[in-house]
């Protein structure tokens, strides 16, 4: 599923483009896009496509088309402190990024029916927050991933205030998936070929709302085939905050704030990321078709009519944005990290500094 907007050259690119369709609409969600890289979960011999609007697939491994994604987002109305299940947690692409909206205060789970997916998922979890320097502009909710098969978790479980299901689900499911929500809680999920967001608004009460089209491979049935038992699927623990790291939570939020009531001073607005030089792009001129084929997903193009009529016109455009963007060529430097070139300025034994950074190595 995916082709609804044109490819990017860089992931700032990619987001502009899903801004400019409202797939991503809330500053939060632009936010938690745009610091985590989506090359950063492709396998290098695949990363020339990764700011395409389209779904990937090698193996067991799997990322939604970004625009998927970006709805999904916008339909768990996530806020700091929340809950969040995901069923099928792949790469943790997703997870991560709901992560960075979540907090430090939040909780985090993922349940992936393989195991070589689950490997992978923490290697670029912990990739993310070893070298991102997006990390330090957010306190994160770290993702727990657990290996099963999502329809068979545990019925004691904690019931959660979000939940995403990246599988079709299938209608005798529903209900299984709705008994996963808190009241006030939100699940969205591909049902009968429909991401639906269904919100739970009393015990037995729920709205349900269609947000659009999708095709999604169904929920693997389990197989009970060896033992005729259950494999019960138990989900982490909800874990206490150390006093430790409660401490590094309110020393990081501490210093983000003088970084800010400083620059504040200085120039009289917030901290703001650079501006992000670009040549203009021409009005998109071919549409994407995706086709689903014994639940695989070929991409293909079909050239518009009208690109012929209007050859010479979009020569001669590209060539003035070109001649546009001449003064515009050169980039930024990139964004300063001011937390962690604070946190090494104070007068701290160097073990405490690195400690306050998360022993990161940028």
């Amino acid at each position: 599923m995916g082709g609804a907007v044109s490819a990017g050259e860089d992931n700032d690119e990619l987001i502009d483009n899903l801004k400019e369709a409202q797939y991503i609409r809330t500053e939060l969600v632009e936010q938690a896009f745009r610091a985590i890289d989506r090359a950063d979960y492709y396998l290098e011999e695949f990363k020339d496509n990764a700011y395409k609007d389209l779904a990937w697939k090698h193996g067991n491994i799997h990322l939604s088309a970004p625009c998927i994604y970006s709805e999904v987002m916008e339909a768990l109305d996530l806020q700091p402190g929340l809950s969040f299940l995901n069923l099928g947690s792949g790469t943790g692409y997703l997870s991560s990024m709901v992560g960075l909206i979540l907090g430090p205060f939040g909780v985090n789970h993922g349940v992936e029916l393989h195991s070589d997916v689950i490997e992978y998922a923490k290697q670029k979890l912990d990739f993310f927050i070893k070298t991102s320097d997006s990390f330090d502009k957010f306190e994160f909710c770290e993702p727990s991933f657990v290996i099963g098969n999502c329809l068979e978790i545990s019925p004691d479980c904690t019931q959660y205030d979000r939940v995403y299901c990246g599988a079709g689900v299938q209608k005798e499911h529903e209900d299984y998936m709705k008994n996963l929500l808190k009241v006030g809680g939100i699940l969205v999920m591909p049902l009968e070929e429909k991401l639906t967001k269904i919100t739970r608004t009393g015990p037995s009460a729920w709205e349900t709302k269609k947000i659009l089209a999708v095709s999604f491979a169904p929920l693997i049935q389990p197989n009970h085939a060896d033992s005729g038992k259950s494999r019960l699927v138990h989900l982490p623990p909800v874990a206490v905050r150390s006093l430790q790291d409660l401490a590094r939570i309110a020393i990081r939020g501490t210093i983000k704030k003088l970084i800010h009531q400083e620059t504040m001073g200085k120039t009289g607005n917030g901290l703001k990321s650079p501006p992000r030089f670009k040549r203009r792009r021409v009005r998109r001129r071919r549409m994407e078709t995706i086709v689903f084929l014994d639940k695989e997903v070929f991409a293909s193009r079909i050239s518009n009519p009208s690109d012929d009529n209007n050859n010479s016109e979009d020569i001669e455009d590209d060539t003035q944005e070109e001649e546009d963007a001449k003064p515009s060529e050169l980039k930024p430097d990139p964004p300063v990290n001011f937390l962690r070139e604070k946190v090494l300025s104070l007068p701290l034994p160097d073990p405490l500094k690195y400690y306050l950074l998360y022993y990161r190595e940028k």
